[in-house]
């Protein structure tokens, strides 16, 4: 069920960006080899295509809401996926397997619209839809 908001997405969305970013950091698992590098480059990815999304956070409004929820369905299986894939799961795969996770999670429960609020509150109070007798 999608009941996650395109306004919502967004503000996940750079915020799972810098979190990305910041993981091998703040988890202590910078040893810059992949286990480093995937997640800082999947949230600086994030973060670029989040700005080209059509919706109410992105800058450039080129790419479509399904097309960002693709990439951030795509990212995060292979977020989750990549100790395993890139064989540092010995050393480290709770952050990059819960945070692919979570991408994953969100990916699948946001709308694919952008919902028009403005229009919302001006059609307030008025029937959209008649009956026929």
């Amino acid at each position: 069920m999608r009941m996650i908001g395109t306004k919502t997405h967004g503000y996940l969305d750079y915020l799972m960006g810098v979190l990305l970013i910041a993981a091998p950091w703040i988890f202590d698992f910078a040893a810059g080899g992949a286990e480093t590098w995937i997640p800082v480059i999947l949230g600086a990815g994030a973060i670029l295509y989040s700005l080209f999304t059509d919706y109410e956070l992105g800058a450039a409004r080129t790419l479509s809401m399904r097309t960002h929820l693709g990439l951030d369905l795509m990212s995060g299986i292979l977020l989750a996926a990549s100790p395993w894939i890139f064989g540092f799961s010995d050393y480290v795969y709770m952050p990059h397997l819960v945070l692919g996770i979570a991408e994953v999670g969100a990916s699948l429960m946001t709308k694919t619209h952008p919902s028009n609020e403005r229009a919302e509150h001006r059609h307030h109070g008025h029937h959209r839809h008649t009956m026929a007798h």
